[in-house]
């Protein structure tokens, strides 16, 4: 089910100790309350399965999703 209301883009961050991308994704200023953006259930599933992706270094599926950043060892 779609919230009413106006949709923009936001950046998010996801990461692990190793690895970070930066994507992009649909939030909604809902109708009903425009205080805080709203992320649909179907986004945070995506943001779940980003997730997996970076704790398991998938660097090439990463990468297109957003901009992805590896911490180097000293």
């Amino acid at each position: 089910m779609k919230i009413p209301g106006e949709r923009i883009k936001l950046h998010k961050w996801i990461h692990s100790e190793q690895v970070a991308v930066r994507g992009s994704v649909e939030a909604v200023i809902p109708d009903e309350d425009p205080s805080e953006p709203c992320l649909e259930a179907g986004v945070v599933r995506w943001m779940e399965e980003v997730q997996r992706l970076v704790d398991a270094g998938d660097l090439d599926a990463l990468a297109k999703i957003g901009e992805v950043y590896v911490r180097r060892s000293a």
